[in-house]
């Protein structure tokens, strides 16, 4: 290979990235608006419960009560904007960057591990990377990038995709190096989370279906086995966590304060901002526990209400994915619906002791800025989407329309006549 073709091969899904990213006049279809206005719901629904938890210990750390919702908010703020932008884009363009992306995340998890800042000392978790003054966590970049490695390659070879070599063994491969390094920091929700929207695409891809089961089967023993094996702070959450338990004796602090907290809500909840556990009982409570701050001040009525419009999101996510023109835009978009549905449910069911403990934030609740933006970009991604499907729906329409009036038209007249010979009417 010349030095010319290497330039070629390397700076070339470059410049296709750019000439296909404007969306074309044809393809400029309305906004899913309903899409929007729930996610709208849901993001202001999260910034007021935010707010509500945080106060306290952002007071506590910085003697400032504002400090952490402020931040959010101008998160928000540009991470919308950032979407409606996003939405004016061609999701197909992102296609040529699935190597880029793919190479900056193995970086950026690899930067992580040299860390001289753990995040957690006692289990000596190295997660966080900074880049240009601005902290974040490379396992949420890593989540998009198998979002997106997946979706083109399953694109790409969708007439071989009920293969075992080409429906499961090969997309998995990339995936190896971007797990050992989350593995080495170690960061084992992101793992699960990242295994379970990798087999959710490929499931929903109809990729490999017949070896599906066994592979599952022993993906799933390896996994379990592992975890088990583990002498750290794993092995004691998994041994604090009793499925089905009523003894909070057994349960570690984090679980039981939750339960509390969440048993304490009842029906209709404390009120707004007069959640007790918060104040220095509830870890993580701006994060992974903000879920059992909705119980206690909105009680089970406030827990149904942000469940369902989870599940109107991603009901609307679905149908988004299936109208999508092609294969790619239909994986990408069950991708993404598949993240925020898995962590939404690994998230509650680890606040209600439901599965082990592990870190999982509430999506557009949890404070956390380029989580936010991730998220919200994604959103983006998802509004392209409905706009290119849109504007193929409403073509079709127009078409049957305009057969249905040439039909019309061509359509022989025919005349009747009454007795006498006297025209009657014209059909």
């Amino acid at each position: 290979m010349t030095v010319s073709d290497l330039l070629q091969f390397i700076f070339r899904p470059a410049v296709e990235l750019f000439r296909d990213l404007p969306l074309r006049k044809k393809d400029r279809g309305p906004l899913s608006w309903y899409f929007v206005a729930t996610l709208l719901v849901i993001l202001a629904y999260g910034l007021v419960i935010l707010f509500s938890a945080s106060y306290s210990l952002s007071y506590q750390e910085t003697g400032d009560s504002l400090s952490q919702i402020r931040q959010q908010v101008i998160f928000a703020a540009v991470g919308v904007a950032a979407m409606f932008v996003i939405a004016t884009l061609d999701y197909r363009a992102l296609r040529h960057m699935t190597w880029y992306l793919y190479v900056l995340t193995l970086i950026l998890l690899t930067a992580a591990l040299f860390d001289e800042n753990p995040t957690n000392l006692e289990a000596d978790c190295y997660r966080w990377v900074q880049v240009f003054g601005v902290t974040f966590q490379p396992s949420e970049l890593a989540k998009f990038s198998v979002i997106l490695g997946t979706a083109n390659f399953v694109d790409a070879h969708q007439n071989r995709r009920g293969s075992l070599l080409y429906g499961i063994l090969l997309p998995a491969l990339p995936l190896a190096p971007i797990l050992i390094l989350i593995l080495r920091q170690p960061h084992y929700s992101a793992i699960i989370l990242i295994l379970m929207i990798f087999v959710t695409m490929l499931l929903c891809g109809g990729c490999g279906l017949k070896w599906m089961p066994v592979m599952l089967t022993l993906g799933v023993a390896v996994v379990v086995v592992y975890l088990y094996s583990q002498e750290n702070y794993v092995q004691t959450r998994l041994d604090g966590w009793q499925l089905f338990s009523y003894d909070t004796s057994t349960m570690n602090d984090q679980n039981r304060q939750s339960v509390y907290s969440i048993a304490s809500g009842g029906l209709f909840g404390l009120g707004i901002g007069n959640s007790r556990q918060k104040h220095q009982w509830l870890a993580e409570v701006a994060n992974d526990f903000i879920f059992p701050v909705i119980c206690e001040e909105l009680g089970f009525i406030g827990a149904v209400v942000c469940l369902v419009l989870f599940a109107a999101l991603i009901v609307q996510g679905i149908l988004i994915a299936l109208r999508a023109p092609d294969l790619f835009g239909s994986m990408m978009g069950i991708g993404i619906m598949g993240q925020i549905g898995w962590q939404v449910f690994c998230n509650v069911g680890v606040v209600t002791n439901t599965i082990p403990n592990t870190g999982i934030s509430l999506p557009f609740f949890s404070s956390g800025g380029t989580s936010l933006l991730m998220l919200l970009g994604e959103m983006g991604i998802m509004l392209s989407i409905s706009r290119v499907g849109n504007a193929r729906i409403e073509e079709r329409r127009r078409r049957k329309r305009e057969a249905f009036a040439s039909r019309l038209n061509a359509a022989p007249r025919r005349t009747t006549y009454r007795r006498g010979g006297s025209t009657a009417r014209t059909i």
